[in-house]
């Protein structure tokens, strides 16, 4: 199981990243379990209208509803988890650390004001990295 922070799904269904190929074959074949909440699907579905977004999504001829389909084809949603014992400087990211540190999985992310609390979350057997580092 893992958990996506927006920035994330974006590399991997919007921009096609190549560093985020494994991940999607991962996501895509099951093998890796995506955990969200609805809090962050409608984050998702909030950022892609925003304009630097929907420039590259008319790039790649792609329009939201692609998006939020893989994310509803893929992310298994469950329960808003409880504030973590931590805090992110990101009010924006603190829902994926909750999750991640309530189900103990991986938190996959590119945003500095979580990566920066890596140690932190480590303590909490949570591994916050990017999706190269976890391919690595």
């Amino acid at each position: 199981m893992i958990v996506l922070d927006t920035n994330i799904v974006l590399d991997t269904f919007v921009f096609n990243d190549p560093a985020t190929r494994s991940l999607k074959l991962a996501l895509v074949s099951k093998e890796v379990q995506w955990m969200a909440t609805q809090p962050m699907r409608d984050e998702l579905e909030r950022v892609l209208t925003y304009p630097k977004i929907l420039a590259r999504m008319n790039f790649y001829q792609l329009v939201a509803a692609d998006v939020l389909a893989h994310f509803d084809g893929l992310a298994r949603i469950t329960d808003v988890a409880p504030k973590a014992n931590v805090t992110c400087a990101d009010p924006d990211d603190q829902k994926f650390i909750d999750l991640a540190v309530v189900l103990k999985v991986p938190l996959l992310s590119k945003d500095r004001a979580v990566l920066c609390m890596a140690k932190r979350l480590l303590a909490l057997d949570v591994r916050a990295c990017s999706a190269i580092e976890l391919v690595a």
